[in-house]
Parts: structure tokens; C-alpha cells; sequence
């Protein structure tokens, strides 16, 4: 690699990894989270939480009077309102104030985020740990779709949670003397992978890490730049309920590269 080449890859990655931080010093984002409700079929109050919250047949019944100050759509609530979050998908606002009550489903369980913009989070944040980029972590692999698509069940970082991916196919790639095989989820142009690897647990979030991957060319060659390799927002927040990686995803070699666990410091990188 000639010097400018190192200067351009060093360059394009300080910009995504600098990107990754901007993205969790989102105000409203993970780390702006404080606490999460799950729901029962009981009307609760909730702590620190105006009005009274429960679930009735797959709907979330809020109770509030006028001076709690719960919004819902830029409308104030009094009286009752119905929500009906979409299974995995990102949580119904409610506003409080500067604060974002999210809610969620869940495996069919319903809960509520709490984003606060004053999280002590937010606050303490100092940046993302890293291995210190490397091009020799850019690995060619080989995509070889599936007949058709597969749904792929995987645990999550919360007991007796699940989550449903679409496998489209598997990728090969060599690290070193050993080969190995991943599902990739996603379609075509907009591939990813969730795994594990020899270093999850010792310096990177155990339940797993994420990566992207470009397109493939036509012959089905890959390119998988584990310097991206990127934590979920579970490695960063104890509200949040991450999937864990496949079994087929766990792999036997130590990809010393990309994000390291947040809980580690600054890591290899200043």
C-alpha cells in the first residue's frame, strides 16, 4: 500500500468511526436512555413516568390528565390513548417534556423507553474504543445467495426475547489458514453480518458485533473491512434489547479489529 493509499484508507475511517460517535451523541438517541418499563395487563404507574400504562389485546391503553404533560402525535393527552407499536420495529413517541417515552414491542411483550437529553450517559460520553486501523483486516469473500430467502431466530440480550432475520445467503472468506462461513442478512445491496468472534468478551461486546458489506461484484466477490466492525447499541446502554449472533455466525478466529467493548476505555487507539 503506497503512502497515499494509507493516508486515504486512515483518513475514510476516522471519518466513520467520528460518525459513529456523532450518531450516539444523538440527544434522543441510546445513550440518552434511562430506563425501560415492560408492560403488563395491570394499569401501572410507572417510575418517574406520568399517567397509568398497561396492554389490552396487543394495544397499549394510556391514561393521563392534562397536567402530566404526556403528547402523543403533538396532541396533549387527556383522558385515554390506544397505541399499537409495530413488532421490531422502532418504538410510538410519546413527549414528556424534553424526554421521549418510546414505545416498544417486543417478542409480543410491550414496553417503555425512556430518552432523557440529560442521561448521565450522554454526559460521560468520551468516544468509542477501537483497534487501531489496519488495511490488513480488509478480507475478499465469496457471496453465495440462497434459492430464496431464510428466516434466521436468534436470541437477544434480553431473557426471553427473540429476533427474526432474513438470511440471503452465506459468505466464505479466509483469515489466515483457517476459512470461514457467515450468514449474510439483507439483500444484495445492502448486506450485513452479526457475529462473534475469539476476542468477544475479552476486548469486544460479547453478545456480538455488526458489520456491512457492499454490494456484491457480479461473480459474487466481497469485500469485508472488519476495521467497521461496530458495536450494537446493547454494548453501550442496558435499555436496549440487541439480537445475539447466530450460531453459524460464531466464528473460531480473533478479528482483532474495529470497535472494542465501550466498558475498556479508549482502547488501542487515542
Amino acid at each position: 500500500m503506497t503512502t497515499s493509499t494509507a493516508t486515504e484508507f486512515d483518513t475514510a475511517w476516522t471519518l466513520w468511526h467520528h460518525a459513529r460517535e456523532d450518531q450516539l451523541r444523538d440527544p434522543l438517541g441510546f445513550l440518552s436512555l434511562t430506563a425501560l418499563h415492560w408492560l403488563t395487563d395491570r394499569p401501572e404507574r410507572l417510575a418517574d413516568v406520568p399517567g397509568t400504562w398497561w396492554v389490552t389485546d396487543d394495544k397499549v391503553f394510556i391514561t393521563a390528565q392534562p397536567g402530566d404533560r404526556l403528547e402523543f402525535q403533538g396532541v396533549n393527552i387527556a383522558g385515554v390513548q390506544i397505541l399499537t407499536p409495530a413488532e421490531g420495529a422502532p418504538g410510538l413517541e410519546v413527549r414528556h417534556g424534553d424526554r421521549v417515552l418510546e414505545v416498544i414491542r417486543r417478542t409480543g411483550q410491550h414496553a417503555v423507553r425512556v430518552h432523557d437529553p440529560a442521561a448521565p450517559a450522554l454526559v460521560t460520553f468520551e468516544g468509542i474504543p477501537a483497534y487501531e486501523p489496519d488495511p490488513r483486516w480488509i478480507v475478499a469473500g465469496r457471496y453465495r445467495p440462497f434459492e430464496s430467502p431464510r428466516t434466521i431466530t436468534t436470541g437477544a440480550v434480553v431473557d426471553g426475547l427473540e429476533h427474526h432475520h432474513t438470511a440471503t445467503g452465506t459468505i466464505e472468506f479466509a483469515i489466515g489458514a483457517v476459512t470461514e462461513r457467515v450468514l449474510a442478512f439483507g439483500n444484495g445491496d445492502d448486506l450485513r453480518v452479526l457475529f462473534t468472534d475469539a476476542t468477544s468478551g475479552v476486548t469486544t461486546y460479547p453478545a456480538a458485533r455488526a458489520l456491512a458489506v457492499d454490494a456484491p461484484d457480479p461473480d459474487g466477490t466481497v469485500r469485508l473491512d472488519f476495521n467497521r466492525s461496530a458495536n450494537l447499541p446493547c454494548a453501550f446502554t442496558d435499555f436496549a434489547t440487541c439480537p445475539i449472533a447466530p450460531e453459524e455466525n460464531r466464528l473460531r478466529v480473533a478479528i482483532e479489529a474495529g470497535e472494542q467493548h465501550p466498558g475498556l476505555g479508549r482502547g488501542d487507539r487515542a
